[in-house]
């Protein structure tokens, strides 16, 4: 074994360590060479050229998000204050069917993909030319990108209000193969949104078994999340085991009042599911959701907060039932007046919320949507809101565990090779925090407002957020598929 290294560019000391695994916490010091960790313990006998006394704070691997639609932002709000502010330090994109590439489109997109980009400009016909304009400007975090099923889907049919056929599926699959080939991660389907909703069972499998080969793996918006959630869970873990790949069940949730309490019954499918096949799942610690507003579709929301509207941009933060009510009609007739447009919809039950969250399996996502311009506060909260809410006061897991979910957990899911965890060697994407005061401030009315007790921020080895504010620096990197470990469902 070579002799440790005596010196090294930052030494953090006297640090809590909560190093990912889950194992209990630990005081120690931790040594950054270069991307990496070069050492962890008591490093009395290591000089750093710069050093940084943690007093007693926690230091953790930096948080991993589960679930993004920041594929347009990495590019256009390259420092992604919204997300190291609070501890992330690498982002899952292309999620719910919906990704910038491979497409070509000559007008505004169709809902949701005008989610992530309204102008034909932001799309890019090829996957790997995507990733490299990541890696040409990047971005402070790093970026893990998926294929979109209903990206897929307009860009190889002339209709997608039907099912695709033989040829059209040939076709997607050959786009989806040659993106994993440049670095796309997996494939991810949206069967809840117009683009997709058409799509039959087996066009999905067909398309899917492309990932077999190449060790990737799929993650969806299922097709329902309220009255026929059973189902759409049987039909997602019935896709992973005909094209024998992982999946992962994206913001699991049980919508609408109907189906209040209904977690205990998906989460035991879930369980029964994963006896014979990698199954994995993301949630965000909210009751409430945030996705396009279509009439017809309120969700079976209490209530319903516009986030964007391209007609009426001013109403933006507004209740729905408000602007309705202004314009003497129906919030469906509203719905028609305001869109395109975007809502959060108040709609699961805070019982289902804690009982999804504490599912040993559960990995943290945002789903936050960056363009929006009152956007769901998950978008700048949701790592701090499940440390200090619920680890800390509501006491639904313990501080090791709370970690473990935003880190090791969704690194081993999605293949991430030394990240998600503090051990020597592994990239020194860091996050050191007051584990007796981080919180969230983001809320429903106050969207943007960065978290509390985040002290400092690095990604592969350079400080990003530091007291509070934005360095400047982005070190943020695309990670491809050949850069990766094989997925594990954990």
């Amino acid at each position: 074994m070579a002799p440790q290294a005596t010196t090294a560019d930052l030494v953090i000391r006297n640090a809590t360590i909560v190093d990912g695994t889950g194992t209990p916490a630990r005081p120690g010091d931790v040594a950054v060479g270069a991307d990496r960790i070069s050492a962890v313990g008591d490093l009395s006998d290591i000089q750093g050229s710069r050093e940084l006394d943690a007093g007693g704070a926690v230091l953790a691997p930096g948080f991993i998000d589960a679930h993004t639609h920041d594929d347009r932002a990495v590019l256009s709000d390259p420092l992604m204050s919204c997300k190291v502010s609070q501890g992330v330090t690498t982002v899952v994109t292309g999620n719910c069917g919906v990704s910038l590439a491979p497409l070509h489109v000559d007008d505004r997109p169709p809902p949701p993909l005008d989610l992530i980009c309204e102008t034909p400009d932001g799309f890019y016909a090829d996957f790997g030319a995507y990733l490299d304009a990541v890696d040409a400007d990047p971005p402070a975090v790093n970026a893990v990108a998926q294929v979109g099923h209903s990206t897929l889907r307009l860009g190889a049919m002339d209709r997608i209000d039907r099912p695709a056929t033989v040829d059209e599926i040939r076709v997607m699959r050959g786009r989806l193969e040659k993106s994993l080939e440049g670095g796309a991660v997996g494939l991810s389907t949206g069967l809840f949104y117009p683009p997709a909703q058409a799509a039959p069972t087996e066009e999905v499998i067909e398309i899917a078994k492309g990932l077999t080969a190449f060790g990737a793996l799929h993650t969806t918006h299922m097709r329902d999340e309220s009255d026929h959630i059973a189902s759409s869970i049987d039909e997602t873990l019935r896709i992973g085991r005909a094209a024998g790949i992982p999946v992962v069940i994206s913001h699991h949730k049980c919508a609408g009042a109907p189906n209040h309490g209904r977690s205990e019954e998906t989460l035991a499918l879930i369980d029964a599911g994963r006896h014979g096949q990698p199954v994995g799942l993301d949630a965000y610690p909210y009751v409430a959701g945030s996705t396009m507003l279509d009439s017809g579709r309120l969700m079976g929301a209490s209530r319903i907060i516009v986030t964007w509207s391209t007609q009426r941009p001013e109403v933006a933060g507004r209740d729905l039932a408000d602007i309705a009510a202004e314009m003497n009609c129906s919030m469906d007739d509203a719905v028609e007046a305001l869109k395109p447009a975007g809502g959060v919809f108040f709609m699961m039950d805070e019982a289902d919320v804690r009982r999804i969250l504490a599912y040993p399996h559960t990995m943290i996502g945002s789903d936050g949507l960056p363009h929006d311009e009152h956007p769901h506060p998950r978008l700048w909260g949701t790592f701090p809101r499940v440390l200090g809410h619920y680890r800390r006061e509501v006491g639904l897991f313990s501080l090791e565990d709370a970690v473990r979910k935003m880190t090791s957990l969704t690194a081993r899911q999605f293949g991430l090779k030394d990240r998600g965890v503090i051990r020597a060697g592994a990239y020194a994407d860091l996050v050191l925090f007051d584990a007796d005061t981080i919180a969230d401030n983001a809320t429903f009315d106050r969207p943007k407002a960065p978290a509390s007790g985040i002290q400092m921020v690095m990604v592969n080895g350079r400080t990003v957020w530091h007291d509070g504010a934005h360095t400047g620096d982005r070190p943020g990197r695309a990670l491809r598929l050949q850069d990766l470990d094989p997925p594990q469902a954990a």
